[in-house]
Protein backbone atom coordinates (compact mmCIF):
# COMPACT_ATOMS: atom_id res chain seq x y z
CA UNK A 1 0.00 0.00 0.00
CA UNK A 2 1.16 4.03 -0.29
CA UNK A 3 2.42 5.63 2.59
CA UNK A 4 3.54 9.16 3.93
CA UNK A 5 6.50 8.44 6.07
CA UNK A 6 9.10 10.42 7.97
CA UNK A 7 12.27 8.81 7.45
CA UNK A 8 14.16 11.72 9.28
CA UNK A 9 12.96 14.67 11.26
CA UNK A 10 13.11 18.46 9.41
CA UNK A 11 10.95 20.23 7.17
CA UNK A 12 8.04 19.18 5.00
CA UNK A 13 10.25 18.01 2.20
CA UNK A 14 11.74 15.21 4.31
CA UNK A 15 8.19 13.62 3.90
CA UNK A 16 8.03 10.60 1.13
CA UNK A 17 5.69 8.19 -0.18
CA UNK A 18 6.60 4.62 0.31
CA UNK A 19 5.12 1.25 -0.64
CA UNK A 20 5.37 -0.42 2.68
CA UNK A 21 2.85 -3.72 4.11
CA UNK A 22 -0.61 -3.41 4.68
CA UNK A 23 -0.98 -3.69 8.82
CA UNK A 24 -2.79 -6.42 10.52
CA UNK A 25 -5.06 -5.52 13.25
CA UNK A 26 -3.92 -7.06 16.50
CA UNK A 27 -6.51 -7.86 19.10
CA UNK A 28 -9.02 -4.91 19.85
CA UNK A 29 -7.89 -3.40 16.83
CA UNK A 30 -9.40 -2.77 13.72
CA UNK A 31 -8.00 -2.15 9.87
CA UNK A 32 -9.60 0.92 8.11
CA UNK A 33 -9.12 1.40 4.49
CA UNK A 34 -8.74 5.14 4.63
CA UNK A 35 -11.04 7.59 2.62
CA UNK A 36 -9.92 10.35 3.94
CA UNK A 37 -6.94 11.28 6.87
CA UNK A 38 -6.91 14.52 8.70
CA UNK A 39 -3.87 17.11 9.18
CA UNK A 40 -3.21 18.28 12.30
CA UNK A 41 -0.56 20.34 14.19
CA UNK A 42 0.56 17.03 16.21
CA UNK A 43 1.61 15.81 12.81
CA UNK A 44 3.67 18.89 12.39
CA UNK A 45 5.40 18.39 15.26
CA UNK A 46 5.91 14.78 14.58
CA UNK A 47 7.88 15.65 11.59
CA UNK A 48 9.80 18.77 13.10
CA UNK A 49 10.51 17.44 16.37
CA UNK A 50 9.70 13.97 16.64
CA UNK A 51 6.53 14.39 18.89
CA UNK A 52 5.25 11.00 19.74
CA UNK A 53 7.32 9.24 17.16
CA UNK A 54 8.93 5.83 18.94
CA UNK A 55 10.98 5.12 15.71
CA UNK A 56 11.90 5.64 12.33
CA UNK A 57 10.62 5.23 9.88
CA UNK A 58 7.81 6.88 11.08
CA UNK A 59 3.78 7.28 9.75
CA UNK A 60 2.60 10.36 10.63
CA UNK A 61 -1.85 10.79 10.73
CA UNK A 62 -3.95 11.52 13.55
CA UNK A 63 -7.62 10.89 12.60
CA UNK A 64 -9.18 8.71 9.38
CA UNK A 65 -12.70 8.12 7.89
CA UNK A 66 -12.87 5.10 5.57
CA UNK A 67 -14.27 1.70 5.86
CA UNK A 68 -13.41 -1.34 8.02
CA UNK A 69 -10.87 -3.68 6.04
CA UNK A 70 -10.16 -6.08 9.24
CA UNK A 71 -11.10 -6.61 12.56
CA UNK A 72 -8.89 -8.38 15.42
CA UNK A 73 -9.75 -10.89 18.26
CA UNK A 74 -12.37 -9.62 19.95
CA UNK A 75 -13.57 -6.94 18.05
CA UNK A 76 -17.59 -7.41 17.59
CA UNK A 77 -19.16 -4.05 17.35
CA UNK A 78 -17.20 -3.48 14.08
CA UNK A 79 -17.66 -5.12 10.71
CA UNK A 80 -16.10 -5.17 7.65
CA UNK A 81 -17.19 -2.59 5.25
CA UNK A 82 -18.63 -0.47 7.98
CA UNK A 83 -17.77 3.49 7.42
CA UNK A 84 -16.02 4.55 10.15
CA UNK A 85 -13.87 7.65 11.85
CA UNK A 86 -11.10 6.90 13.81
CA UNK A 87 -8.83 8.59 16.06
CA UNK A 88 -5.48 6.24 14.85
CA UNK A 89 -2.98 8.87 16.84
CA UNK A 90 -0.48 7.71 13.98
CA UNK A 91 -0.12 5.89 10.55
CA UNK A 92 -3.35 7.91 8.98
CA UNK A 93 -1.30 8.77 6.26
CA UNK A 94 -2.06 5.57 4.57
CA UNK A 95 -3.83 3.54 2.23
CA UNK A 96 -4.74 1.00 5.30
CA UNK A 97 -4.47 2.36 9.08
CA UNK A 98 -4.90 0.82 12.10
CA UNK A 99 -6.80 1.55 15.05
CA UNK A 100 -8.17 0.76 18.72
CA UNK A 101 -11.81 -0.57 18.69
CA UNK A 102 -12.18 1.72 21.24
CA UNK A 103 -11.39 4.52 19.35
CA UNK A 104 -13.32 3.59 16.21
CA UNK A 105 -16.77 5.04 15.91
CA UNK A 106 -19.42 3.56 12.93
CA UNK A 107 -21.08 6.28 10.62
CA UNK A 108 -23.93 4.10 10.14
CA UNK A 109 -25.54 4.42 13.28
CA UNK A 110 -26.48 7.88 13.23
CA UNK A 111 -30.10 9.64 12.53
CA UNK A 112 -28.34 11.46 10.07
CA UNK A 113 -25.69 10.83 7.41
CA UNK A 114 -22.23 12.48 8.03
CA UNK A 115 -19.97 12.44 5.08
CA UNK A 116 -16.42 10.87 4.95
CA UNK A 117 -15.03 14.34 4.35
CA UNK A 118 -16.46 15.98 7.47
CA UNK A 119 -16.05 12.27 9.43
CA UNK A 120 -11.93 12.63 8.81
CA UNK A 121 -11.86 16.15 10.00
CA UNK A 122 -13.77 15.25 13.36
CA UNK A 123 -11.87 13.73 15.65
CA UNK A 124 -8.76 15.90 16.68
CA UNK A 125 -10.86 18.76 16.24
CA UNK A 126 -14.32 17.85 17.38
CA UNK A 127 -13.29 15.73 20.46
CA UNK A 128 -11.21 18.14 21.59
CA UNK A 129 -13.03 21.35 21.14
CA UNK A 130 -15.73 19.20 23.24
CA UNK A 131 -13.50 17.91 25.70
CA UNK A 132 -12.35 21.20 26.83
CA UNK A 133 -15.55 23.19 27.09
CA UNK A 134 -17.52 20.03 28.81
CA UNK A 135 -14.97 18.23 30.12
CA UNK A 136 -12.10 20.38 31.33
CA UNK A 137 -13.54 24.16 31.89
CA UNK A 138 -17.03 22.81 32.72
CA UNK A 139 -18.38 24.99 31.23
CA UNK A 140 -22.16 26.71 32.89
CA UNK A 141 -24.92 28.75 31.19
CA UNK A 142 -24.12 31.92 29.98
CA UNK A 143 -20.46 31.93 31.22
CA UNK A 144 -17.79 34.04 28.71
CA UNK A 145 -15.57 32.39 26.74
CA UNK A 146 -12.35 33.63 24.84
CA UNK A 147 -10.55 30.87 22.37
CA UNK A 148 -6.95 31.81 20.92
CA UNK A 149 -6.41 30.60 16.60
CA UNK A 150 -10.12 31.19 16.46
CA UNK A 151 -9.59 30.52 12.80
CA UNK A 152 -8.34 27.08 13.35
CA UNK A 153 -9.72 23.77 13.08
CA UNK A 154 -10.23 23.45 17.17
CA UNK A 155 -11.38 27.48 17.19
CA UNK A 156 -13.77 27.10 14.37
CA UNK A 157 -15.59 24.11 16.24
CA UNK A 158 -14.84 25.04 19.61
CA UNK A 159 -16.79 28.32 18.82
CA UNK A 160 -19.94 26.05 17.93
CA UNK A 161 -19.59 23.51 21.07
CA UNK A 162 -19.61 26.63 23.40
CA UNK A 163 -23.12 27.85 21.82
CA UNK A 164 -24.26 24.87 22.07
CA UNK A 165 -23.65 24.22 25.90
CA UNK A 166 -24.82 27.70 26.41
CA UNK A 167 -21.81 30.17 26.37
CA UNK A 168 -22.83 33.69 27.13
CA UNK A 169 -20.43 36.31 24.99
CA UNK A 170 -17.69 34.20 23.14
CA UNK A 171 -14.70 35.95 21.82
CA UNK A 172 -11.68 34.73 19.20
CA UNK A 173 -8.51 36.10 18.74
CA UNK A 174 -6.50 35.62 14.93
CA UNK A 175 -3.37 35.91 13.91
CA UNK A 176 -3.94 38.63 10.79
CA UNK A 177 -6.82 40.57 9.43
CA UNK A 178 -7.58 38.37 6.69
CA UNK A 179 -8.99 35.44 9.22
CA UNK A 180 -11.10 37.77 11.32
CA UNK A 181 -14.41 37.59 8.99
CA UNK A 182 -13.78 33.66 8.32
CA UNK A 183 -13.53 33.14 11.31
CA UNK A 184 -16.47 35.54 12.75
CA UNK A 185 -18.84 33.01 10.18
CA UNK A 186 -17.80 29.93 13.29
CA UNK A 187 -20.64 32.12 15.65
CA UNK A 188 -18.02 34.38 17.32
CA UNK A 189 -19.69 37.59 18.88
CA UNK A 190 -16.02 39.15 18.37
CA UNK A 191 -12.65 38.47 16.91
CA UNK A 192 -9.89 40.25 17.68
CA UNK A 193 -6.08 40.55 16.65
CA UNK A 194 -3.94 39.04 19.07
CA UNK A 195 -1.26 41.17 19.07
CA UNK A 196 -3.60 43.47 21.26
CA UNK A 197 -6.26 41.24 22.40
CA UNK A 198 -5.86 42.15 25.82
CA UNK A 199 -7.10 45.41 25.75
CA UNK A 200 -10.16 44.67 23.04
CA UNK A 201 -11.48 42.15 25.71
CA UNK A 202 -11.32 44.55 28.74
CA UNK A 203 -13.18 46.85 26.45
CA UNK A 204 -16.01 43.84 25.03
CA UNK A 205 -15.98 42.49 28.31
CA UNK A 206 -16.76 46.02 30.10
CA UNK A 207 -13.49 45.08 32.44
CA UNK A 208 -15.44 42.26 34.01
CA UNK A 209 -13.10 38.95 32.70
CA UNK A 210 -13.67 36.23 31.17
CA UNK A 211 -14.48 32.72 32.67
CA UNK A 212 -12.83 30.56 30.27
CA UNK A 213 -9.99 31.09 28.27
CA UNK A 214 -8.32 28.33 25.62
CA UNK A 215 -5.10 28.69 24.77
CA UNK A 216 -3.00 26.40 22.26
CA UNK A 217 -1.10 29.50 21.41
CA UNK A 218 1.56 29.74 23.86
CA UNK A 219 3.53 33.29 25.28
CA UNK A 220 3.35 35.58 25.36
CA UNK A 221 -0.46 35.12 24.84
CA UNK A 222 -0.79 32.40 27.78
CA UNK A 223 0.24 35.02 30.63
CA UNK A 224 -2.13 37.69 29.09
CA UNK A 225 -4.87 35.51 29.07
CA UNK A 226 -4.41 34.63 32.73
CA UNK A 227 -4.38 38.31 34.02
CA UNK A 228 -8.02 38.48 32.01
CA UNK A 229 -9.90 35.88 33.73
CA UNK A 230 -12.78 36.70 35.94
CA UNK A 231 -12.87 35.50 39.31
CA UNK A 232 -13.18 31.27 39.01
CA UNK A 233 -11.82 31.81 35.73
CA UNK A 234 -10.25 29.04 34.14
CA UNK A 235 -7.37 29.24 31.51
CA UNK A 236 -6.94 26.25 29.68
CA UNK A 237 -3.90 24.85 27.78
CA UNK A 238 -3.99 22.87 25.07
CA UNK A 239 -0.56 23.50 23.14
CA UNK A 240 2.22 25.37 22.62
CA UNK A 241 2.44 26.62 18.38
CA UNK A 242 4.35 29.93 19.17
CA UNK A 243 7.07 27.56 20.55
CA UNK A 244 8.28 30.06 22.80
CA UNK A 245 9.17 28.94 26.49
CA UNK A 246 6.18 28.50 28.59
CA UNK A 247 4.90 30.71 31.53
CA UNK A 248 6.50 30.57 34.80
CA UNK A 249 4.20 30.88 37.82
CA UNK A 250 3.78 30.07 41.73
CA UNK A 251 0.78 28.22 41.94
CA UNK A 252 0.09 30.61 45.05
CA UNK A 253 -0.22 33.36 43.06
CA UNK A 254 -3.50 31.98 41.85
CA UNK A 255 -5.34 32.42 44.93
CA UNK A 256 -6.04 36.04 45.22
CA UNK A 257 -7.60 36.19 42.18
CA UNK A 258 -9.55 32.72 42.94
CA UNK A 259 -7.97 31.33 39.20
CA UNK A 260 -7.49 28.09 37.86
CA UNK A 261 -4.68 27.05 35.23
CA UNK A 262 -5.89 23.29 33.87
CA UNK A 263 -4.45 21.22 30.92
CA UNK A 264 -5.79 18.86 28.03
CA UNK A 265 -3.72 16.64 25.89
CA UNK A 266 -5.74 14.20 23.36
CA UNK A 267 -3.21 12.33 22.87
CA UNK A 268 -2.60 11.68 26.46
CA UNK A 269 -5.78 10.98 27.06
CA UNK A 270 -6.46 7.96 24.17
CA UNK A 271 -3.56 6.34 26.27
CA UNK A 272 -4.47 6.93 30.18
CA UNK A 273 -8.74 6.85 29.40
CA UNK A 274 -9.88 5.69 25.95
CA UNK A 275 -12.84 5.08 27.82
CA UNK A 276 -13.19 9.32 28.50
CA UNK A 277 -12.38 9.92 24.53
CA UNK A 278 -15.18 6.85 23.50
CA UNK A 279 -17.65 8.79 25.47
CA UNK A 280 -17.09 12.32 24.23
CA UNK A 281 -17.44 10.93 20.97
CA UNK A 282 -20.77 9.67 21.14
CA UNK A 283 -22.31 13.11 22.71
CA UNK A 284 -20.27 14.89 19.63
CA UNK A 285 -20.85 12.54 16.87
CA UNK A 286 -24.77 13.22 16.95
CA UNK A 287 -24.20 17.52 16.94
CA UNK A 288 -22.13 16.44 13.94
CA UNK A 289 -24.93 14.52 12.14
CA UNK A 290 -27.94 16.91 12.95
CA UNK A 291 -25.65 19.76 11.89
CA UNK A 292 -25.36 21.40 15.34
CA UNK A 293 -21.78 21.24 14.89
CA UNK A 294 -19.65 21.59 11.36
CA UNK A 295 -16.30 20.88 10.58
CA UNK A 296 -15.22 23.39 7.95
CA UNK A 297 -12.85 21.49 5.33
CA UNK A 298 -10.83 24.01 3.36
CA UNK A 299 -8.51 22.34 1.53
CA UNK A 300 -8.16 18.68 0.74
CA UNK A 301 -5.32 17.56 -1.32
CA UNK A 302 -4.10 14.02 -2.79
CA UNK A 303 -1.91 12.03 -0.37
CA UNK A 304 1.33 12.74 -2.38
CA UNK A 305 0.94 16.29 -1.38
CA UNK A 306 1.17 15.64 2.02
CA UNK A 307 4.15 18.11 2.29
CA UNK A 308 2.22 21.09 0.52
CA UNK A 309 -0.49 20.44 3.73
CA UNK A 310 2.19 20.54 6.13
CA UNK A 311 3.32 23.66 4.40
CA UNK A 312 0.04 25.61 4.48
CA UNK A 313 -0.81 24.79 8.29
CA UNK A 314 2.93 25.90 9.05
CA UNK A 315 2.98 29.00 7.42
CA UNK A 316 -0.24 29.78 8.99
CA UNK A 317 -1.58 30.63 6.05
CA UNK A 318 -4.72 27.86 6.43
CA UNK A 319 -8.31 28.39 8.19
CA UNK A 320 -10.60 25.71 9.02
CA UNK A 321 -9.56 22.24 7.89
CA UNK A 322 -7.15 20.32 6.04
CA UNK A 323 -7.38 16.83 4.39
CA UNK A 324 -5.34 14.29 2.78
CA UNK A 325 -7.06 12.23 -0.32
CA UNK A 326 -6.54 8.63 -0.63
Amino acid sequence: MRAVVIPQFGDPDVLELREVPIPRPAAGQVAIQVAYAGVNYADLMARQRGYMVEQLPFVPGYEVAGYVHAVGQGVEELHVGQPVVALTVRGGYAEFALASAMLTFPLDQQEQRIELTAAAGFPAVGLTAYNLLAGVARLRPGESVLIHAAAGGVGTVAAQVARHLGAGQIIGTVGSHDKISYALSAGYDQVVLREDFAQAVQEARGGKGVDIVLDSVGEPTRSQSLSLLAPLGRLVVFGNAGGQPDMSFAPMSLLAGSKAIMGYSITGLTQSAPQLVAETAHKALPLLASGEIRIDITTILPLEQAAEAHRLMENRTATGKLLLRL
